[in-house]
């Protein structure tokens, strides 16, 4: 994934023509009511800026004025609708570039999603025509574009008759697909507000980034919410999400199709593991992104970010009515790492003068359904949370459908936001839709939750968002030395494209680049195995090093655990036995000897370069334990070494990295540094190198320590 690959970021002057124009024409425009044209005009019906119409047959449709091409409108429209057939659309981009037309949205279908080869070809011919143009092309099979700022809601979709609610902060609305956007654009009747809804169809020319950069921009949008199927440029949507970042404004993401096929096949456990699932995690991770993993939970997460300020601290309260219903919140606050601090002293003593001794002073804090007979017993608790510098929210339920309940959980939202905070609140009501749920959706200080689980992996997300916006300055990019470069390429430079590194030439390269490896020595007869076992001191490995056999327990060319001289003898014999099945003499470098190394956690770190998302990095539990567990977590490379800290954290295994049962903690910056340098050589070495696996690394409090390595060459010459 390299930068010079991929083409900059429109600038906005451009997409604001596409997606703000201040004036628009719909080229197909048609009397009849059920056409494409007609059905986009209809739905302008509120757009304050100038409509034009244009299709040969007709000298007006309605009382508008129609003209026979765009050239005769008499002036330059900003954007313009195409709504006639595949087969017509050339001639009309044509004549949009031509009169540099800042946008040109084509609705037609069966171009680049077809099957056709023409039709592919024909796409293909459209962006050509428009490349270094000021002209852009947004589709084809493009269900239109939605700025409910301006009422340019340019669809031939049934879609509300509004989508902006004044008053309210509103979400801009990204989806590739338009059936899936338009769809989700109907939460306006529940009282969500849409500033814009932009689909994207085949995007062979305006992408998802250029969507994200326009509306991190627009100062109608307040969060970015995106139904995202995939992108040629990752490079650019990390751009995106950089700027979307650097304005503090959060972009919301559902991945459609996230399962993990689509892996490619390779030699090592990292192909395995860090597929294109994998990838995209870590792509929307390095952009920024605020990834949910159901359809249902995008715009419940986007009005959240929408509505809430930036976390000044992680500590989150909950208030109820509802002793089970602060055992649910307890719950998921526990399975998504959301801190609930207890009260202090002084809290504690606050609460207690405003809760019956039946219900619970702490967090969650019961106040019970005496709310009903002390109605100021329940503010006056929510602001003694909201005064103490641990929290920067607060969470109540919404378990009775009734006005007086939302009325009180509104003015919760109007306390919290009083202190710089945010309240939320999660129906448990079965009546989801019942009074008062709109006007709790209207609040521009409260966010609706429809699950408690939603609620609290939203404010999960929501303090690790706000972290990362203390650390978008740039940094340095981590790089190796020169004297590591050197070493590295030495090694590199000794075998040919597309061959499997032996273990041994592995290990160099590693070792070159600063990654502790166990001592070995590579002996060619028996005699000198034992020699070398006794040097080391027993009891030792032996390993038959080939490029041949990466998978050396499969093909029984190792054996672990050698205790004597006697043992290297018969284990040296049956090893080269094994091998010459498999493979010839001369494939054969001789075999390591290695120490055994002392018992620790055990993990896996590996790198490879995607084709899509270019050097990857991925960390997990290690040994045998690797592909049963799955534990893993994959980063874009390169990573720094608080990055790789990070990557270790979120491991469910992390706690055996601390200490478990006894054992003393790891040495946690070295076993980061290993991963940083991994990820180094895979970024650097990227046209050379395609996958790195180094599994096991041994640790413990007092080592840290590679113990298998296996690289492998891309299959061409490094330029």
């Amino acid at each position: 994934m390299h930068s010079t690959t991929h083409r900059a970021l429109y600038r906005y002057h451009q997409t604001r023509r596409l997606f703000d124009p201040a004036s628009v024409a719909i080229v197909g425009a048609s009397p009849n009511p059920a056409s494409f044209g007609a059905r986009t005009l209809s739905n302008l019906h509120a757009y304050t800026g100038r409509i034009h119409l244009v299709n040969g047959k007709y000298a007006e449709i309605g009382a508008r004025r129609c003209v026979a091409r765009l050239a005769d409108i008499g002036e330059t429209p900003d954007c313009v609708f195409v709504a006639v057939p595949r087969d017509a659309v050339r001639a009309v981009v044509e004549e949009c570039v031509r009169l540099d037309i800042g946008g040109v949205v084509i609705f037609a279908s069966g171009f680049g999603e077809s099957e056709n080869p023409e039709h592919q070809q024909l796409q293909r011919e459209l962006v050509a025509m428009t490349a270094g143009t000021g002209t852009r092309l947004l589709g084809p099979n493009c269900l239109g574009t939605m700025n409910a700022v301006s009422g340019m809601l340019a669809t031939f979709s049934t879609i509300p008759q509004r989508m902006r609610i004044e008053g309210s902060r509103s979400v801009g609305l990204i989806s590739q697909s338009g059936a899936l956007g338009v769809g989700l654009s109907q939460a306006v009747e529940r009282g969500v507000s849409f500033s814009h809804v932009l689909t994207l169809g085949n995007a062979c020319d305006v992408d998802v980034a250029d969507q994200i950069a326009f509306l991190a921009d627009d100062s109608h949008c307040d969060v970015i919410a995106c139904v995202f199927e995939g992108t040629t440029h990752p490079g650019r949507l990390i751009e995106a999400g950089e700027l979307a970042r650097r304005n503090g404004k959060a972009v919301v993401v559902f991945k459609l199709a996230s399962g993990a096929s689509g892996a490619e096949a390779a030699l090592s456990h990292t192909g395995a593991l860090a597929g294109s699932a994998a990838g995209y995690e870590a792509l929307f991770d390095r952009a920024g992104f605020i990834a949910v993993d159901e359809f249902e939970a995008l715009l419940e997460t986007a009005c959240f970010f929408a509505k809430a300020p930036r976390a000044t601290a992680d500590g989150v309260a909950v208030l109820t009515p509802s002793g089970g219903a602060g055992i649910m919140a307890a719950d998921q606050a526990e399975i998504h790492g959301v801190p609930l601090p207890q009260p202090g002293p002084g809290l504690k003593a606050v609460l207690e003068s405003h809760i019956p001794e039946f219900g619970a002073a702490r967090n969650p804090c019961d106040v019970t359904a005496q709310i009903l007979n002390n109605p100021l017993s329940f503010p006056a608790c929510a602001e003694a949370f909201l005064t103490e510098p641990g929290f920067s929210a607060i969470v109540t339920p919404y378990n009775l459908a009734m006005e007086s309940s939302a009325q009180r959980t509104i003015e919760l939202g109007q306390l919290a936001r009083r202190y710089g905070k945010i309240a939320c609140s999660f129906v448990l009501t079965g009546w989801l839709e019942g009074p008062g749920t709109q006007q709790m959706e209207l609040s521009p200080d409260l966010a609706l939750f429809r699950s408690t689980a939603r609620c609290f992996r939203t404010l999960a997300a929501w303090t690790k968002w706000s972290r990362g916006l203390e650390r978008i300055e740039a940094k340095a990019t981590p790089a190796l030395g020169e004297a590591e470069r050197s070493a590295v390429r030495r090694v590199l430079d000794a075998t040919g494209p597309g061959e499997t590194l032996s273990e041994g030439s592995s290990k160099r390269v590693l070792e070159a680049c600063g990654v502790p490896m166990v001592t070995n020595r590579l002996v060619a007869t028996v005699d000198e195995a034992v020699d070398a076992a006794a040097t080391l001191g027993f009891p030792v490995a032996l390993k038959v090093d080939t490029p041949d056999l990466p998978h050396k327990t499969d093909a029984g060319v190792l054996r672990l655990g050698l205790k004597d001289a006697a043992a290297v003898r018969d284990a040296y014999g049956a090893i080269m036995a094994n091998a010459l099945k498999a493979t010839t003499a001369e494939r054969l470098n001789g075999v390591l000897v290695q120490p055994m190394i002392a018992p620790g956690v055990e993990i896996m770190v590996g790198a490879r370069v995607d084709p899509l998302f270019g050097p990857m990095v991925v960390v997990g539990m290690g040994g045998v334990m690797v592909e049963l567990l799955k534990d893993t977590v994959v980063s874009l490379a390169p990573v720094g070494r608080e990055a790789a800290r990070d990557m270790l954290r979120r491991l469910r295994g992390h706690a055996l990295l601390q200490g478990f049962r006894g054992s003393a903690p790891v040495d946690i910056d070295a076993l980061a540094d290993v991963v940083s340098r991994i990820s180094l050589l895979i970024h650097e070495e990227r046209e050379c190198i395609a996958e790195i696996d180094v599994n096991p690394v041994i640790c413990s409090a007092s080592r840290v320590v590679a113990v298998d390595a296996l690289v492998v060459r891309q299959t061409g010459d490094r330029p």
